[in-house]
């Protein structure tokens, strides 16, 4: 993974990091006591990186907690954010206390289940969520009714839908009757609903999408609910330097002196002209 230092917001970093809540930033920030790089700030949405930026309060340095991230079994009917406004069960709801500090690496909808990824990497997360990174992830798909060979190619040749193209990258049909169809579906990138608005462009509609794979990561025997601690090694994380340049031997005629005979670039004579 390429270092990748994106700004964001400053209350939104200090969160991310898990050294402070927004409530208690916002307080910091209007009593004068925050500053970043030693320079006080006033402004919640001043822009920061949070891996990069040195952060303190009345000068000293803030606490950041610890790497950390998870491999989640979403259940179903459960919300993949930290509060609901409609009193819904969340994610956080499933995990101790001393982990409510991470956030989500996407989202999955309240029906869908499987592999959720909880992070306080916001580098991690934005390199496994950046369509450009084409970082797969896999789902398994029930639909109702029967999926012909032609729906099938029509599907992976990809589907405009609200000038969005829904295009999976694989798609393979496991098993299939004239009640329902069992496939297997893997996504480069995010989109809102995808797999469900691409049967339903097909006629299809989705009663069931569980996400089981995403990248190097696999959700295995993990029963619903249940969650593991992920290691750097897994996810392939860690900090590279730089390649040294590599200084290539010039031609021995290069930046000598034009009077020099002996490094002159020797030429092809001229033809005569008849």
């Amino acid at each position: 993974m390429e270092r990748d230092y994106g700004k964001v917001p400053l209350e939104r970093a200090l969160s991310k990091l898990g050294a402070a809540s927004r409530s208690q930033t916002r307080e910091w920030i209007q009593k004068g006591r925050l500053q970043v790089n030693g320079r006080t700030v006033m402004d919640t949405q001043y822009m920061v990186s949070p891996e990069k930026d040195k952060f303190t309060v009345d000068g000293k340095p803030m606490q950041k907690d610890s790497w950390q991230a998870i491999l989640l079994n979403k259940p179903k009917g459960v919300v993949t954010t930290a509060s609901d406004e409609k009193g819904r069960r969340t994610v956080f709801d499933l995990l101790p206390i001393e982990l409510r500090n991470l956030h989500p690496v996407g989202r999955l909808d309240m029906a869908t289940t499987g592999l959720l990824i909880l992070t306080n990497d916001t580098r991690l997360s934005s390199f496994l969520t950046d369509p450009a990174n084409a970082v797969p992830r896999t789902y398994l798909v029930t639909v109702t009714g029967e999926m012909t060979e032609a729906e099938l190619a029509k599907a992976a040749a990809g589907i405009m839908d609200e000038g969005e193209l829904l295009k999976p990258s694989k798609i393979a049909l496991r098993k299939g009757s004239g009640r329902e169809s069992h496939l297997t579906v893997e996504l480069t990138e995010g989109k809102n609903r995808e797999i469900r608005r691409l049967f339903e462009a097909l006629g299809h509609e989705v009663t069931s999408l569980k996400r089981v794979a995403f990248g190097p990561l696999q959700l295995g025997a993990l029963e619903p609910g249940q969650f593991r601690r992920l290691t750097k090694q897994e996810l392939n994380v860690k900090e590279t330097a730089p390649a040294p340049a590599v200084k290539r031997p010039l031609p021995p005629w290069h930046n000598k002196p034009k009077d020099n005979k002996r490094f002159k670039r020797k030429m092809p004579p001229k033809r005569r002209r008849f």
